[in-house]
Order: C-alpha cells, then structure tokens, then sequence
C-alpha cells in the first residue's frame, strides 16, 4: 500500500505532470477522515454504552475491528493525502517510516479479525452449546492480543522499507530495500495479509450460511436467538465482503507492478489513486454498514446523538442560569454550584442500553457519561 510510489521514475512524473488530483483528492481524503473518525468514534461508544462488553465475544471483535479502523484512519490518511498535494515529503523521516508501519498494521489487523470472527460465528450457528466454553469473553481478548502481535510482526519489516531521502533537491518517502528483498516482501503481505485470510473466510462462511439456509426447517418458526444469529452474520459478512473488495485493487496494483504490466502514464497512474482511495475508504464503511443493517446500532447511535444534544443544551442552560444569577444578585459560592450540579435528564444518558445487545443484562446506572466514551480514540 505505498502511495508514493514503487520506483523513483513514478515519484518523478506524478510529481511533475497532471495535478487535477492535487485538489480533488485531499477533499476526497478530507471526507474519509471526518467520516470515518465520527463513525467509528461512535461505534465505540455504542459498544461501551451497551453494557455488554464483558459477555460478548462478536462484540469484541467489532470493538477491535473499530479501533484498527480509527488508528488507521488518524495516523495515515491525514498525511497519505498531502503526497498529492504537495511535490515533497514535510514531516521528517520518523513519520515517514511509522505512516507506512501503522498501514500495514491496521490493515493486518483488521483482515485477521475478520478471519477470527469469521470462525466466531461459525461455532455459535453451528455448535451453540459446545462452543460455549471456548467462545468466552477471555479467549476473545487473548485472540485480539495476538491478532496484534501477529500484525506487528508481519508489519515490523516496513518501518525499514521506507526511508526518506533527498532525490536531486526533493525530499521523498519511498521504498529504499532492493528489488527482489522487496519483492518478497511483498508477495508475503499479499499472501498472509489477504489470500490466505480471504481463504479462511470463503471457508467458514460458506459453511456457515450453507447450515443456516439449510439446517433448518423454513415452514418451522425460527428462535429469536437464530434470528438474531443470523442477523449479526448477515452483518459481518456484508463488512468481509467490503474489506475484500475495496483491498484488492491495491494488492492488484502491486501484483501488477512486479509480475504483470504496469507502464507509468495517466490511466494507470489514476488507477493506482483510485486503489488508494478505495482501500482508504473501506476504514469508513464499516458503522455505516452497521448502522443500516443492524437495528440495534442504529439505537445506539440515535441514543449517543440524543445524550451529546442533551448536554450541549444543559451545558448552555447552565451557563445562562450562572450569568443570570451573578449579574442580578451578589450570589455566593454555594449557589453557583448548586446551579452547575449534574441535571436528572442528563444523568439518563449515561445508562446503559443492554436489553439491546441480546443478553438482557443493563449496566450500573452509576456508568461513566457518554462524553467520556465520545472521545477519538488514537488507534
């Protein structure tokens, strides 16, 4: 996933030549980022609202799915669009190499917990009741940590990939490893990052939804929990699918560069943007994906907008109550913190959604504010 190029020819003429993208692109960018870090902000939150963290396994895995997605989305995109807009690298050699590094970690991370919830929701359709010792909430969290350090380890090899360098008087981000070392590393993010994950994936899901539209009786009236199994399936798909699609142009492109034919001019320069922005795009797809296909989302996210407008009117009420009160009357301390106590309408809102979640089970009304959950998180 390098966008500044493989070669240092195509540094040379995306620099130089065609620069309609050098104003189309950062707005496209733009969008991505404020999109995604919204979005994702508030899956967070709805997950954390809901109360069911602690007895969830697929919610986890959607928890770790947002955080890939939100660190990608603040560590890389902001400076990946300045490459079209700018004729040189500005942020110095550390960036340079940890950009590149946090690409290639988010992106392992978020294939291989696509890959782990895949075989998730294939033991709790196929075997509910004997998976229910191994889907626990403990195994999905040693899972996520080792989904990440496998991710370091396969990305670890790109904080040496990409070096910055002074090319004739411009200074530029690009792959410094000779050819045939980074062939090979290339064809292994390909390999272990995409086919064999995407295999894995084909595999469960095709099993799984073979069993679900045929193990059981459609003139039988389904369970609420089969339904709602098969909902929460449905989803995840429609999110592998997505993540599949919107990468493979980019590992296309690569494939293409080294074993295929890939000349430097307009069309294939305008496909190599067109890869890069769709692969960007894909960490900005998933909450709405949720938000369309899961009713439960789109309460959570109705529930967080409501108690984030409830506090900026309660916040602003105060503020007048406070004003009013000093300019009129000489009041003391202690009326201006009775003014400024915690409201009972805002107090709701730091309740917890759990009937929502499938298990039944609510939260503490003593759980933290939604402001404290609202936060951009730094993936």
């Amino acid at each position: 996933m390098n966008n500044t190029t493989h070669t240092s020819n195509s540094v040379n003429y995306t620099a130089t030549s065609w620069k309609p993208e050098s104003v189309i692109i950062p707005l496209v960018f733009s969008l991505i980022f404020l999109v995604g870090t919204i979005g994702n902000s508030l899956v967070l939150a709805v997950l954390f609202r809901s109360g069911q963290m602690n007895n969830n396994t697929t919610n986890l895995f959607i928890l770790n799915l947002g955080v890939a997605d939100l660190c990608f989305i603040i560590f890389c995109v902001p400076f990946q669009a300045t490459i079209y807009t700018m004729d040189e690298w500005v942020f110095g050699p550390f960036v340079c190499k940890a950009v590149h590094f946090f690409i290639y970690l988010t992106m392992h991370a978020s294939i291989f917990t696509l890959a782990t919830v895949s075989l998730d929701r294939y033991l709790a359709i196929r075997y509910p009741l004997r998976s229910r010792e191994l889907r626990t909430p403990k195994n999905a969290l040693t899972s996520i940590c080792f989904i990440w350090g496998l991710s370091i380890i396969f990305s670890g090899p790109y904080l040496t990939y990409y070096k910055q360098i002074d090319m004739n008087g411009t200074i530029a981000c690009i792959p410094v490893w000779r050819v045939p070392q980074r062939k090979i590393m290339d064809i292994c993010t390909f390999v272990f990052g995409y086919l064999i994950p995407v295999l894995i994936l084909s595999l469960t899901y095709a099993r799984t939804i073979r069993y679900l539209w045929t193990a059981v009786d459609p003139l039988e009236d389904m369970s609420e929990s089969k339904r709602a199994k098969r909902k929460v399936t449905k989803m995840i798909i429609i999110v592998t699918v997505l993540f599949c699609l919107c990468w493979l142009p980019h590992h296309l492109v690569i494939l293409c560069l080294w074993y295929g034919y890939f000349p430097l001019n307009q069309a294939t320069y305008a496909f190599r943007i067109l890869s890069h922005l769709v692969s960007y795009a894909n960490s900005c797809l998933n909450p709405i994906v949720y938000a369309l296909v899961s009713k439960h989302f789109r309460k959570g996210f109705k529930k967080v907008f409501s108690c984030i407008l409830r506090k900026k009117v309660t916040n602003k009420v105060h503020v007048v109550q406070v004003a009013h009160t000093v300019s009129t009357v000489e009041a003391v301390s202690t009326e201006v913190s009775h003014i400024n106590e915690p409201q009972p309408s805002s107090s709701s809102c730091s309740q917890s959604n759990g009937r929502q979640w499938g298990a039944g089970e609510q939260t503490s009304p003593h759980d933290k504010s939604p402001n404290t959950f609202i936060t951009f998180n730094v993936t």
